[in-house]
């Protein structure tokens, strides 16, 4: 079973919900973390630890963090977020990528 802590905040149904991939240890998921976090409006957002799932380690392995969308249609991969986007260029690049936090 996956490791992951509660949604914050509670996510509504049908709403997407931003997963992302982490590991104890890691300072670039933390940072990824606090950033997706101080997003205003709140986002929908779950942790992994990839640690507690032997198939998500073999798959993802040192390449955390890693985002991902779960919505209606599945879970999808998004690609790597560069590690100086913070604030509203974050939000703009979720939205370029996808993820607005809205209905699917």
């Amino acid at each position: 079973m996956l490791s992951s802590a509660p949604s914050w905040p509670s996510s509504s149904p049908g709403l997407p919900v931003l997963l992302l991939l982490t590991r104890k240890g890691c300072c670039l998921c933390e940072g990824l973390e606090q950033k997706l976090r101080a997003l205003d409006p709140p986002l929908a957002l779950e942790l992994i630890d990839v640690d507690g799932d032997s198939a998500l380690q073999a798959r993802f392995g040192l390449e955390v963090p890693v985002l991902q969308v779960r919505s209606g249609q599945g879970d999808r991969q998004l690609p790597r977020v560069p590690p100086r986007l913070a604030g509203a260029s974050l939000q703009v690049w979720l939205q370029k990528h996808g993820f607005s936090g809205q209905d699917a």
